[in-house]
């Protein structure tokens, strides 16, 4: 087993989801490693349970290890002192689907916050929603789906660095709040 604070972080997200009574979507986890960059990233989905396949409402969670971060934790690691900080990239994206008209995006904007809690010093921020429009091959019967993310970082200190458990205190928050916002976004009266 990996003993790396990236894995450890993963773990804490996990936990947390977990702990929200979240369901996890089958086949949809990836843990990828660009082999010319050396990024890691690590991407699942997460839905209400009961939902089905595919779920009305589901989350798409993103955390990227860019190779600066992995620079700076090994010097850390090596060298017992912190120059740089390192920082796990997050995104977070609400997708509802499966809609029979165009959704209005102002529904959902109003609904959700600007920020999401936050994860040790910082909060993730939303963009603007996304519309997609999915054709059958006929061209005649369409469904869409709309999507809002929240793009951020968590930056490791010290602590975070030394032990594992504060990665728990700190994506904690982030199961009960992708739950309460799963249930708010389909809770939207789209049809």
């Amino acid at each position: 087993m990996l003993d790396h604070v990236f894995t450890d972080a993963i773990g804490a997200l996990r936990d947390a989801f977990e702990t929200a009574r979240l369901e996890r979507q089958a086949f949809e986890e990836r843990f990828q490693s660009d082999v010319l960059l050396g990024d890691l990233t690590w991407q699942t989905s997460y839905g209400l349970p009961g939902e089905g396949l595919p779920p009305r409402v589901q989350a798409d969670i993103s955390c990227a290890w860019p190779t600066w971060s992995q620079t700076a934790y090994r010097s850390w690691y090596v060298e017992e002192e912190l120059t740089e900080p390192p920082r796990i990239e997050i995104e977070i994206v609400f997708r509802r689907q499966r809609l029979s008209v165009t959704p209005d995006p102002t529904i959902v904007i109003d609904a959700l916050p600007l920020d999401s809690p936050r994860i040790g010093s910082e909060a993730l921020t939303r963009s603007g929603p996304t519309v997609e429009s999915i054709f059958g091959s006929d061209l005649t019967e369409a469904e869409y789906a709309i999507e809002v993310s929240y793009e951020g970082g968590y930056e490791l200190d010290e602590d975070g660095l030394a032990d594992g458990s504060t990665l728990d205190q700190h994506f904690g928050a982030l199961g009960g709040w992708i739950a309460a916002t799963l249930v708010t976004v389909g809770d939207l009266p789209y049809t």
